[in-house]
């Protein structure tokens, strides 16, 4: 399944034809870099049975959480630690929590598409600031997750969106021009 999602996207690959330097500069050093970071090796040996797609998504977690440098960090509908160790390597700084309402602000989230999400995601939306990042994981998964992340590209709070199969990524500055931009992750 994999290989059939990445030679599906492989047009996609390294931000061609994206007009944005900002995004463009997104997709090729923070979504699609494959420089190997500081961090990666130790992280490794404390995660070492996690699956090709998990470490995947903790390394792009990584190098989101280090390009931000939030402050403080919602993993809703936290699965294990791996992805909480990743996105805390990125950005030590960070303070990290698993309820949006144990926070009065947030600057990064990364919820599952999976149980109670919609509200959720409301509330966060109520905590965030255009500087937020939001990531949606599973945006695939069913047909519910997939109207989600449709209605997420059209809503007026959204800016710019990135559609990388396993995940959605969405920027909150409205400011900036809305676009969806489909990325081979």
């Amino acid at each position: 399944m994999r290989l059939f999602v990445w030679l599906g996207r492989l047009h996609l690959c390294r931000g061609f034809g994206v007009q944005s330097p900002t995004d463009y500069a997104f997709i090729r050093y923070v979504i699609n870099e494959h420089y190997p970071y500081y961090a990666y090796e130790e992280l490794l040996h404390q995660h070492p049975g996690a699956d090709a797609i998990s470490r995947k998504l903790a390394q792009f977690y990584f190098r989101a959480s280090n390009y931000l440098q939030p402050s403080v960090i919602v993993d809703a509908h936290p699965t294990n630690d791996l992805y909480i160790l990743y996105m805390h390597a990125g950005c030590r700084k960070a303070r990290i929590v698993d309820d949006v309402t144990a926070t009065d602000t947030l600057d990064m989230m990364r919820i599952t598409l999976k149980g109670n999400y919609r509200d959720i995601v409301e509330q966060a939306f109520k905590k965030s600031s255009r500087t937020s990042l939001l990531i949606f994981e599973g945006i695939k998964d069913s047909a519910d997750a997939r109207a989600f992340w449709r209605q997420m590209q059209k809503d007026r709070r959204v800016g710019v969106t990135f559609d990388l199969y396993y995940a959605g990524v969405v920027f909150l500055d409205t400011d900036r021009f809305k676009q969806n931009y489909k990325v081979n992750f």
